[in-house]
This record gives C-alpha cells, sequence and structure tokens, in this order.
C-alpha cells in the first residue's frame, strides 16, 4: 500500500486527496452534504459553476447557489468568467463578505454556451486573457487560496495545458487540476493520464490533480501512482454514488471495505436525497423534480422495468417517490458491473468558439465584458 502525502490547498489540508468535481446543475449543497457524509467529512467538496457577473450582479440563483451548510468547511466556490475584471470584483465581493473558503477558476467546461463566449477549454488558448484572469484573481483573494481546473486544450492540433499550467505558478495559483481530454473529446474516449503526469513534471511547484475516468477507489489510486499527481478529482463517477467518496476513504486510508449497496439502500439514499433538495429549495415537490435527473443514475445496474423507471421519472412528491421505490425488488443486491461509466459519453464534437478565436492565441481584442454569462449553474 503507496502511502499519499496530504493535500494542501493553501491552509486547508485535504486528506484524502480528493475533491468532488464542480457539475452544473448536480454539486448543489445537498448533494454535497451527501457526499461529505458518506467520506466523514473528509475530502473538498466544490460548488456548482457561479457565473461572476451574475454573482457581482446579486443575481436571485446565484445567490442560493451559493449558500453553504453550516458544517461545510472549507466552503468552495468555482467561478466561471472572461472578462478580468468582473472576476476581480467577484473574487473580492467573496473576501469582503466572506462567502467561501476557497476559489477555483472553471478553465475547463466544453459546453457550447460557455466555449461559444471564449470562457470554459477555449479560454486558456489566449495566453494573456489567462494570465490576466488568474492576475486579478490571486491578486484580489488576498488570503484565499485560487485554483484552477483546465482541460488539455481546445483539440488536439490547439493544446494549452502546459502554457497555462506554467501561467498559473507565475501568477500565483496554488493548485491545478487537469481533465485528461480536450474540448472536442466532451466526455467521449479515453482520457489521457500521460498528460497529467506531464503537467506534474512541467509544474513541479505546486500541486498537481488529476480528472477524468475515475470510477471506483482503486482507479483513484491508480492514477496517483501513474501519474504521481497530488490528489484526485472525481465528477462523473459518483452520478448516483455519492458513497463512492466513502470508498475513496477507505481506498487512501488502506481498508479497501468498499461500499456495495443493496436496493434498499440505495433507494434509501434516493428518497434522502429528494428531501435535502426539497428543504433547499424551500418547496418539496421543486426538489423531486429536480431529483428526476439522478433516478437512472442511482438504479443503473438493478433490475428495474422500464415501466417503473419511467413511473419514478415523472414523481413530484417524497410520498410518491417512496411508493414507488418500495415496489421494487429492494433484496437486490449491488449489480455487477455497476462501478463502471456514467454519464455524458459523447465526443468528437465540433467546439463552438468566436468567430476568429483560433487566428492568434495572443489577441484578445475580440473579448469582452459582454462575453460574461449572467446565469449561473445548469
Amino acid at each position: 500500500m503507496t502511502a499519499f502525502s496530504p493535500l494542501a490547498i493553501g491552509p486547508h489540508i485535504v486528506q484524502p486527496p480528493v475533491v468532488l468535481a464542480p457539475m452544473a446543475g448536480i454539486t448543489n449543497a445537498p448533494f454535497r452534504t451527501l457526499c461529505r457524509e458518506y467520506s466523514g467529512g473528509k475530502g473538498l467538496f466544490v460548488s456548482e459553476m457561479i457565473t461572476t457577473r451574475a454573482l457581482v450582479e446579486r443575481n436571485e440563483k446565484t445567490m442560493q447557489l451559493i449558500r453553504f451548510d453550516a458544517t461545510e468547511r472549507p466552503r468552495s466556490i468555482q467561478l466561471y468568467g472572461v472578462d478580468p475584471v468582473t472576476v476581480g470584483k467577484a473574487v473580492r465581493m467573496i473576501v469582503d463578505e466572506d462567502l467561501a473558503d476557497h476559489i477555483d477558476l472553471n478553465f475547463g467546461c466544453p459546453v457550447p454556451k460557455v466555449t461559444r463566449k471564449g470562457g470554459g477549454s477555449a479560454l486558456p488558448y489566449k495566453r494573456p486573457l489567462l494570465r490576466a484572469i488568474l492576475h486579478e484573481a490571486v491578486t484580489n483573494a488576498g488570503d484565499l487560496p485560487v485554483t484552477m481546473k483546465m482541460r488539455k486544450g481546445i483539440d488536439d492540433d490547439h493544446i494549452t495545458f502546459l502554457d497555462a499550467g506554467r501561467i498559473a505558478v507565475e501568477e500565483g495559483v496554488t493548485a491545478i487540476a487537469l481533465h485528461g481530454r480536450t474540448a472536442a473529446q466532451h466526455y467521449g474516449g479515453t482520457a489521457d493520464w500521460d498528460a497529467i503526469a506531464r503537467l506534474k513534471e512541467h509544474v513541479p511547484e505546486i500541486p498537481v490533480l488529476g480528472n477524468g475516468d475515475i470510477w471506483s477507489a482503486d482507479d483513484a489510486l491508480r492514477m496517483m501512482r501513474e501519474t504521481g499527481c497530488d490528489g484526485v478529482v472525481v465528477g462523473r463517477g459518483c452520478l448516483g454514488r455519492p458513497w463512492l467518496f466513502a470508498d475513496l476513504v477507505a481506498g487512501f486510508e488502506g481498508t479497501e471495505a468498499y461500499a456495495q449497496p443493496g436496493l434498499k439502500e440505495v433507494a434509501d439514499a434516493m428518497v434522502r436525497h429528494a428531501r435535502l433538495l426539497g428543504e433547499w429549495l424551500g418547496d418539496e415537490a421543486r426538489g423531486v423534480i429536480d431529483f428526476r435527473k439522478h433516478v437512472a443514475w442511482y438504479l443503473k445496474g438493478f433490475s428495474v422495468g422500464s415501466e417503473m423507471r419511467k413511473k419514478l421519472a415523472i414523481t413530484s412528491s417524497l410520498d410518491e417517490l417512496s411508493a414507488q421505490l418500495s415496489e421494487l425488488d429492494l433484496d437486490q443486491p449491488w449489480p455487477v458491473g455497476a462501478d463502471g461509466p456514467r454519464g455524458r459519453t459523447s465526443g468528437n464534437n465540433r467546439v463552438v468558439l468566436p468567430d476568429g478565436w483560433l487566428k492568434d492565441p495572443y489577441d484578445c481584442s475580440g473579448v469582452s465584458e459582454e462575453a460574461e454569462l449572467d446565469t449561473s449553474g445548469g
């Protein structure tokens, strides 16, 4: 058993070195609560993406998304922005109003509504713009650690992660997480763990975290050993499986007492998840409706008929959800093969970019504060 060092994110010691990836519409306060409960409070759990413009303008939805549970420490916010001034204002607001203990910057999102504005995984191609955003964020953060999450690049012909890593070190970023895919790959194919190893060699000054294709605790341990990275970021692997964080703790601590819940335990977790969403939203029906997207992930691999799956996908109350789950064969054990890939897998997408974006990596004249998104989350 290889012993891994704790991960230091500024003053925050993360042990085991495991981070919940920000996922739009998923990693809200209720889901983070579930994951923290399973982990025994160990690890770092990041909010879903918060748009800097929406935060500065105090958008109602955004202000709800940055509400943390009283037990949540450190409080971690991921910010998305393309305008250095707006990013700086958002970071200063977080510091002045004590809204978080850690700030992560999103340079990894591949979805068209983000990349068409020059944001997310498109942005590191514009080296001066990346530097300006990181400078404003770190300068305004004061004592708060600033980290960043990115991809390898836009596509195989426009790889940016090594340049971006060096810029991050020079601007005082605390740690970098690399998803081993390009924006064009979205979530298809296989994550390039060799790129994570290369980044670690390229920026030995700060921690590097690996992301991509971690479906189990054993995958996380293997990534650490093969790449030399300082920690792992887990995204799609925990969809419908918040207990993965219990497995990760067990794996890193060497107990390997992995959770393999039967359908009864899974059903209980589903109801609790839906209840937490309702409490957070202040409306039980809204909570159950928001939970619907999680149903297929929780039930993956279990024997549940198509008609029942359809019924569960249109529930609108906790009583209805509980009643329908009770009709299942709850004695089913954890299904063989259910630890594999889940969530989106499409790849080889055309990356939607602003006109002329790829002509010159140093020409940032086409980017302005108007490119800022005005809504956060999903």
